[in-house]
């Protein structure tokens, strides 16, 4: 095997190790808020910490990469997050736990950019990118599925500590293989680092995504949630203008002005929070509802992750080298609605596992062409020295608005009294969001892509 697909592969396996820790504790949630004391409200917040410290540090981290050097980052990332599974599984209480997921959160801050940095950095843009995309986003899709089955394994014969024991291997294993196979970092590039634009951007963000999680338990009137809000709107204003009169900015605000990070930053905030939401709401009526065990809700997943992982790396990479980045994007985000719409009308008080199968189906095909899709997007036309925050920069477009959608279904759910309407309601919300999605894509530019193999058969037509 050579030493690009190896490489390729380790990149990859971080990306499955990010996606297994999201999945696994959604299915360990039951579990996790009897043992440690957590309310229907609070539990959340074992999500939450984690899109807390990962969004709140997400822009630092992608310039950092920029920085200081994509190997270095990935590494420390990586450390990070070993250290903090292991002590999420020794958690005794609450506060011990939400601790150790925002420190998580702060190793994939740094892991996330690293890694999409090296791709975009080692697969030149077009298909050998698209197929490297690709492979990452099978990756992501296979710990998806593998986190909804072993999450129900570990949490039904272990116990749910073991849903974060098990990442420190994976971890420690992705350490030694960078130190042999990923390059050496360039030399440091040139230029200051923009202090006072990174406090900003964290304390913004993070406040931003406190704020969204705060409304379901503390209430959305409440100081603790608005107040948070407002406060993080008005730093992330605050850095604007700073950032406008940086001589060596966090943020470039041309990339951010610029009408396809802009818009691909949109629609990975909605792709996202739907798809949490869309994740809660089916844990919230397998188990609760219909009474599965944490190990049947796991099985019930992995028709939905399985054929994202197949679509990710055999359908996305052709369909984007065919149809470009807008088309593939705007039709997958209208095709993942459809199949959030068709899961929901699955849902009922007698139901089970086989009326949802359609709407797994569908949306699990069209999300997982989106995903990949839309990282396509967000390293499009991007300079190699900016690789690593504009990979910030859409990453916490995703963070915040996972964070966003899993408050307000939080609040939708359980803001009723009959379970069931309350499922359905924030079901046909993310189905409506997702096709909206969808329709803000198409407002991006054709690829370039495209436009050239058009060129290129209109050509050919002219010459025959």
């Amino acid at each position: 095997m050579s030493r690009e697909r190896l490489r390729l592969g380790l990149l990859a396996l971080t990306q499955l190790i990010v996606a297994l820790d999201y999945n696994i504790v959604y299915v360990a949630l039951p579990e996790i808020g009897t043992a440690l004391g957590f309310t229907p409200q609070s539990v959340q917040w074992v999500v939450s910490a984690y899109a807390v410290g990962l969004g709140g540090l997400l822009l630092f981290g992608g310039r950092a990469v920029d920085r200081l050097g994509p190997r270095k980052l990935f590494m420390a990332g990586l450390a990070l997050y070993a250290i903090a599974s292991l002590a999420g599984g020794l958690a005794s209480d609450p506060g011990v736990l939400i601790a150790a997921r925002a420190v998580q959160g702060v190793g994939g801050a740094l892991l996330t950019p690293a890694t999409l940095a090296l791709i975009y950095r080692s697969f030149a843009e077009g298909p050998a990118r698209n197929r490297a995309l690709g492979a990452w986003g099978l990756a992501g899709s296979a710990g998806l599925a593998a986190g909804s089955l072993l999450g129900g394994v570990l949490t039904n014969y272990l116990g749910w500590t073991w849903v974060f024991f098990v990442n420190v291997p994976l971890a420690a294993v992705c350490v030694v293989a960078a130190l042999r196979l990923l390059p050496a970092d360039p030399r440091r590039t040139q230029g200051s680092f923009d202090i006072a634009g990174a406090v900003l951007a964290t304390a913004g963000s993070a406040l931003l995504v406190l704020g969204l999680a705060a409304g379901s338990s503390a209430g959305w009137w409440s100081v603790q949630s608005t107040g948070t809000l407002l406060a993080g709107v008005a730093v992330l204003a605050l850095l604007l203008i700073v950032e406008k009169r940086a001589r060596d900015p966090l943020i470039p605000l041309r990339l951010v002005r610029g009408r396809s990070l802009a818009i691909t930053m949109g629609v990975i905030a909605i792709f996202q929070s739907t798809l949490g939401g869309g994740y809660y709401i089916l844990t919230s009526y397998l188990q609760p509802v219909l009474g599965y065990s944490a190990l049947e809700a796991g099985l019930s997943f992995l028709p939905l992750t399985v054929v994202c992982m197949v679509a990710a790396v055999k359908l996305a990479p052709p369909l984007l080298d065919r149809w470009g980045i807008r088309t593939t994007l705007a039709l997958s985000m209208i095709g993942a609605g459809i199949g959030i719409a068709a899961l929901v009308a699955g849902i009922s008080t007698d139901g089970g596992f086989w009326p949802l199968l359609p709407g797994s189906i569908i949306w699990g095909v069209s999300g997982g062409v989106a995903f990949v899709t839309l990282f396509a997007s967000a390293g499009t036309g991007v300079a190699p020295d900016e690789q690593g925050v504009a990979a910030g920069v859409a990453s916490t477009a995703k963070e915040i608005g996972g964070a966003m959608g899993l408050a307000v279904f939080v609040a939708i759910v359980t803001g009723t009294h009959d379970a069931l309407r309350g499922l359905h309601t924030a079901g046909w919300v993310a189905a409506v969001l997702t096709v909206a999605g969808g329709l803000l894509a198409f407002a991006l530019k054709p690829s370039r892509t495209v436009e050239r193999s058009a060129e290129s058969v209109g050509q050919a037509g002219s010459a025959g």
